[in-house]
């Protein structure tokens, strides 16, 4: 029997509809390969109880012919999905050992499905940062090195942990989330595919809150096919949350193979950045080439108010982190840190359980929303957002996506860009216009640096039109034929 757990979603299910064997085994598989993955730390809660129990109970549903989309197929969760009864920290010590007693909409929906769960993936602290360097469980490793190096490298963040697991085959898919690029970004630099579908397609009840107008989940997975599976199971309306949209989730895994031959696909020339690498143009190029191949025709485009999304950014993210975070207090749940007084308990219970970047961040958004820097600072953001939209919209009169670079580089060292948050801010250049204006982008594995690290090109779709992005990301992997794998070193 090959290795299970190199199965890709796809594969593994039809290997469950056909018998070839049961979710026992294929669990029991990743449920080994994660206990011998220590070194990555991807996982910083491992469930191989539940696991097997929810695999066995999937077999029970096969057997009686009544399986679901996803009956059967081991997952891993992002620790900012709330699992019942399963604890749920943000990888931040300000929780503690908080264990909700309630269960996240999109993994609600997965366990409707049939999914099996492995355990909660490692993150950056509250989904802020681009390194899963934040994370108070430790560093992810990404587990693939460059040639001849043994320096371990960055998985890309926040959705670190859930990258490097996809990539490593810990997981046949993962749940992320992306704030300003926290799926794309990891997917980029871990050789995997990663799609952030548009605002409000997937619920975010459950989920520990960042910022409310940017943050969306989304799956982590082998193969374009394999995230429109996931992407299928994880949306749909939730009256729970008041950003989600009422409109059917359309059939995703049937756009992937379709022709995309005469789509209008925009090249946006003001993501050609001084000093962007010349592998990273190169790559940009070839996206082009193959997609002309496939049929489409590349138009130029223009998104002029571009140069500002980056600092618009990171003055409405942090201004909603500053508000989100404010519930954080040490008196309902979580760390508690008792001082004299309930000032002197809160100021400690803060100071002890955040870490810097999320500190940095809460600083910086109780600032912009300070009396008299408010209007010049966040009034002023919010009007940049509108126009960036509107970028976008006059864009798309033109052309059914885009096409840009998903990362500016391929992953870089851990500690790197530790000390210089602008440097580690710039990893989200190509990818916080997206969630400024609400889109759907996804991020595909194309090729190879110098080094042989993966690198990603980005595609951005028109509002709920993941499907064509499904369709594109199909054609540009069958043209890419990426096939590297992480040597395992582990």
């Amino acid at each position: 029997m090959t290795d299970l757990t190199k199965l890709t979603l796809k594969a593994a299910l039809d290997g469950l509809s056909s018998k070839a064997f049961s979710s026992l085994e294929l669990t029991q598989a990743h449920v080994d390969a994660v206990a011998a993955a220590k070194p990555l730390n991807a996982y910083i809660l491992e469930t191989p109880d539940k696991a097997l129990d929810m695999a066995k109970a999937a077999d029970a549903i096969r057997a009686k012919g009544e399986a679901g989309p996803l009956t059967g197929a081991p997952l891993g969760i992002k620790d900012l999905f709330c699992t019942e009864g399963v604890r749920t920290t943000a990888c931040s010590n300000i929780l503690g050992n908080f264990v909700p007693t309630y269960e996240s909409t999109v993994t609600a929906n997965l366990w409707r499905d049939g999914a099996v769960m492995l355990g909660k993936l490692n993150m950056d602290q509250f989904a802020m940062g681009s390194s899963n360097e934040t994370s108070a469980f430790g560093d992810v490793v990404n587990p693939w090195r460059g040639a001849g190096s043994d320096r371990k490298l960055t998985p890309g963040g926040s959705s670190g942990g859930s990258a490097a697991a996809v990539a490593a085959d810990l997981c046949l898919a993962a749940t992320a989330t992306d704030t300003g690029g926290s799926i794309r970004q990891p997917a980029a630099f871990t050789g995997t595919v990663g799609i952030k579908p548009t605002y409000g397609r997937c619920s975010r009840w459950g989920v520990v809150a960042f910022a409310s107008s940017l943050d969306q989940a989304g799956p982590i997975a082998k193969t374009v096919e394999d995230a429109a599976i996931m992407l299928k199971s994880m949306s749909g309306h939730d009256p729970k949350d008041s950003t989600s949209l009422d409109i059917a989730v359309p059939d995703y895994p049937s756009f992937v193979g379709k022709s995309v031959k005469g789509l209008r696909i925009g090249i946006p020339k003001e993501y050609r950045v001084e000093g962007m690498p010349a592998e990273i143009e190169q790559l940009w190029q070839k996206g082009i080439d193959w997609l002309k191949e496939a049929g489409c025709e590349i138009v130029e485009v223009s998104l002029p108010h571009t140069k500002y999304a980056l600092p618009a950014y990171y003055i409405v993210a942090p201004a909603e982190a500053s508000s989100n975070l404010a519930r954080y207090d040490g008196m309902r749940f979580g760390l508690r840190v008792d001082g004299a007084n309930l000032t002197e308990t809160y100021e400690q219970t803060r100071a002890a359980g955040f870490g810097e970047e999320v500190k940095r961040r809460i600083l910086i958004g109780t600032y912009v929303l300070s009396a008299g820097y408010y209007d010049a600072y966040y009034v002023k953001a919010l009007k940049v957002r509108r126009r960036i939209l509107e970028d976008f919209e006059q864009a798309f009169e033109k052309v059914d996506a885009l096409l840009t670079p998903t990362a500016p580089s391929a992953a870089f060292g851990l500690g790197e860009n530790a000390d210089d948050p602008v440097a580690m801010y710039l990893n989200d250049i190509f990818t916080v216009t997206v969630n400024l204006a609400g889109l759907p982008g996804m991020s595909i594995p194309a090729g190879v640096d110098a080094n042989g690290l993966p690198l990603g090109l980005q595609l951005i779709g028109k509002a709920l039109d993941e499907g064509t992005l499904f369709s594109l990301g199909g054609a540009l992997e069958k043209a890419a034929d990426f096939k590297a794998k992480p040597a395992k070193w582990w």
